[in-house]
């Protein structure tokens, strides 16, 4: 056997296992999106960490960022996908800020980590430009999501957040970027094996977030 192929396929169980450890690590439950503990950051560091933590400590948002970026690697000039959700995430936050509401947010959030992953394993997925919309859609509610942290700051604070999750997501991204495009060394007429385990970690953590979500509207818990 060749052994560019066994080191190839040790290479991409590898890296399939290296995804699914770093959601584990870095995994907590869906209501502890919120690095100060639930308090509203009150100045320029509180704001910045807040900011950091937020698109980190929740599964769901990071499993999103990673997917994106692997999106970016995968597409000619696909830097366009994480780019379009970052700005939009902004957009989401200001939304919130804004006081105007938007429907269904963990659903949404949830379904488009499941979207992603199921597109990201499927042997075809949609053009650069479809992806771009779509990733500008999902960034709207994940930034929406992101605001709550942040409701009811002041001005330093809330800037602080906003260059936070930005420079995190953008760092988080541009490392799936970099490693997807190890992995397809440069070759993007299909979904490598690797990418495509990838997809399916990305695509579990989806569904479990949805159904979640899901059967909490469905059926909700009573408040006490």
């Amino acid at each position: 056997m060749n052994l560019s192929k066994i080191f190839a396929s040790v290479q991409s169980k590898a890296l399939a296992i290296a995804f699914a450890f770093s959601f584990l690590v870095f995994a907590s439950p869906a209501s502890a999106h919120h690095a100060m503990g639930g308090k509203t950051p009150s100045n320029f560091f509180e704001g910045f960490l807040s900011g950091l933590a937020h698109p980190v400590i929740g599964v769901d948002h990071l499993a999103f960022i990673v997917v994106v970026g692997l999106f970016a690697a995968l597409k000619p000039q696909g830097i366009f996908i994480p780019l379009s959700f970052v700005l939009s995430a902004m957009l989401g936050t200001g939304i919130h800020l804004l006081g105007v509401s938007l429907p269904v947010v963990e659903l949404i959030v949830s379904g488009s980590i499941l979207l992603f992953g199921i597109l990201l394993a499927a042997k075809n997925s949609p053009n650069l430009l479809v992806m771009v919309a779509l990733s500008a859609v999902a960034g709207l509610f994940h930034g929406y999501a992101y605001g709550e942290a942040i409701f009811g700051a002041q001005t330093t604070a809330l800037v602080a957040y906003l260059v936070g999750f930005t420079t995190i997501q953008l760092v988080i991204s541009s490392a799936a970027f970099f490693v997807g495009q190890k992995v397809l060394q440069g070759d993007f007429s299909q979904v490598s094996p690797s990418l495509k385990s990838a997809g399916l970690v990305i695509c579990g953590i989806g569904a479990a977030f949805f159904a979640s979500n899901l059967s909490s509207l469905i059926l909700p818990v009573p408040k006490g």
